[in-house]
């Protein structure tokens, strides 16, 4: 049986962390040399989202740390600590952290992934002029006229660029397709439509 098929049969088909049946992912928990199913879980787009630090924690999604912190799965236990962690400016998460019990061997695994520090500082996203997050796929719109290096285009106010992609690791760019040709455009000039 396949890694996967045996964690989705494990886990009922639904996250191991917040119990949703919305689309799942399998996670291999960082870090570790091999997958298997002590240092692998199934988890919905929105746990995996926040985990990876795509999406702003939602504190609220997060209780549901109460009940995952006591399961029996390696890789369970050491994603409801390291999350625990992050929230700890939360009385109910430092009250779990307290009952929270890890060996030494899972614990030294639990710190070892590094930016464990709580979520004081904001998550990077890609954001539009209006402070609105965007997305890979997004329509967008210029709020200003923008003269395009290297190339006889003008991009004019208003213009409307369809199917954005996000440009990894630079949360000031993007990249969209102005009259059939591929450029890079400063966020700080484009507002989400819709």
């Amino acid at each position: 049986m396949r890694l996967e098929e045996h964690l989705l049969k494990r886990s009922e088909n639904k996250c191991e962390l917040c119990q949703s049946s919305e689309p799942l992912h399998l996670y291999e928990v960082p870090p570790q040399s091999s997958s298997n199913e002590d240092n692998c879980m199934m988890i919905c787009t929105t746990c995996l989202n926040q985990i990876e630090r795509k999406e702003e924690l939602d504190s609220k999604h997060w209780n549901c740390l109460s009940g995952s912190m006591w399961s029996d799965v390696p890789a369970v236990q050491v994603v409801s600590w390291r999350m625990l962690n992050r929230l700890s400016n939360e009385s109910w998460a430092m009250d779990n952290m307290d009952m929270m019990y890890l060996d030494e061997e899972r614990l030294a695994w639990a710190k070892a992934a590094g930016g464990l520090d709580n979520d004081t500082d904001p998550i990077e996203l890609h954001r539009d002029s209006i402070g609105g997050v965007l997305q890979n796929g997004d329509t967008i719109v210029l709020t200003k006229t923008l003269d395009v290096k290297g190339a006889q285009l003008s991009a004019k106010l208003g213009t409307v660029v369809k199917n954005i992609r996000l440009v990894e690791n630079n949360t000031d760019q993007i990249e969209g397709k102005i009259e059939g040709q591929v450029i890079v455009i400063l966020t700080k000039y484009v507002r989400k439509q819709g």
